[in-house]
């Protein structure tokens, strides 16, 4: 399915309270009483336009429930080390993320580690380690969990509550049409060793995911001030949450200076991979270079 077939904040605010609940139920898992809680406040909620406010007014609901409540929703995520027999036990949701992260086929070696860790931590903690794994590698998951192991009781429980609201946040950025957010991609290089903006650079962008979308976004010169003439490189329809890289070609710039440079150029091209999460900010990208 594409953006399109799913309705943007306005259009799901427009709804009727129960048709609102049952859209956010899956947000919080197995949590739908977060969902019920901000039904109920429909009109409350009524000026939220956009997918930040949204996960901002869910968040607080969270926030502030007693702690028993939150403990029941810690308790509520799926076990990161679940063996590959109990995958089909998860929700759909769970499934995708944990896929994403190739929890799913773990070699027999990290399988291991990843139980002997994991169980230390239930026994810590009394709630299962949770990290919001769309977009990390079973390598990231590992050495976050190596990591927070130590943490106290009070502070592991916090972390763990805001890795909730992340994937709450990537929950909702899955189902909801964010085209047309107010977001926009802007980048500014300076040259160093000269003192001055880079201007007349070669800039190319890219997205890289996600793969239907993946490709060629837009080739740009900077101005005289090191930006580009266009404004900003992406905005409104085309500014999309996913993966980008900036490709900048730094060796032809200094060639067209007359810059002191080595047969092999110190910095050539420069790739600069980076990431959007918000479809409502501002994504800026500086860049200083220099010959050496």
């Amino acid at each position: 399915m594409s953006q399109e077939d799913f309705p943007n904040v306005k259009e799901l605010m427009s709804r009727p309270a129960n048709e609102i609940e049952a859209f956010l139920a899956g947000i919080y898992e197995h949590s739908q009483w977060v969902a019920t809680e901000f039904s109920q406040q429909r009109d409350t909620h009524s000026s939220i336009e956009t997918v930040t406010a949204l996960a901002t007014a869910m968040k607080i609901i969270v926030d502030n429930a007693c702690h028993e409540r939150k403990m029941e929703l810690l308790n509520a995520h799926p076990d990161l080390c679940e063996k590959v027999g109990k995958f089909e036990e998860l929700t759909d949701s769970s499934k995708e993320e944990q896929s994403r992260a190739g929890l799913s086929s773990l070699t027999s070696a990290e399988m291991e580690r990843f139980t002997m860790l994991n169980t230390s931590y239930k026994q810590k903690f009394s709630f299962p380690f949770i990290l919001a794994v769309r977009n990390a590698s079973k390598y990231t998951v590992l050495a976050a969990l190596d990591g927070r192991l130590p943490n106290p009781v009070e502070k592991e429980f916090v972390a763990a509550l805001e890795q909730v609201h992340k994937i709450a946040w990537m929950r909702l950025l899955a189902n909801l049409n964010t085209q047309g957010s107010q977001g926009f991609l802007t980048c500014h290089v300076l040259d160093t060793a000269n003192g001055c903006p880079a201007a007349k650079m070669r800039i190319e962008l890219h997205r890289i995911s996600p793969e239907e979308d993946a490709g060629l976004v837009g080739e740009f010169v900077t101005n005289e001030d090191g930006r580009l003439d266009s404004g900003p490189a992406l905005k409104g329809r085309n500014f999309k949450v996913g993966i980008y890289q900036w490709t900048f070609y730094v060796a032809d710039y200094f060639a067209s200076r007359g810059s002191t440079t080595a047969g092999q150029p110190f910095l050539d091209e420069i790739p600069l991979r980076f990431g959007i999460d918000n479809p409502d900010d501002h994504y800026h990208v500086p860049l200083l270079v220099s010959p050496w």
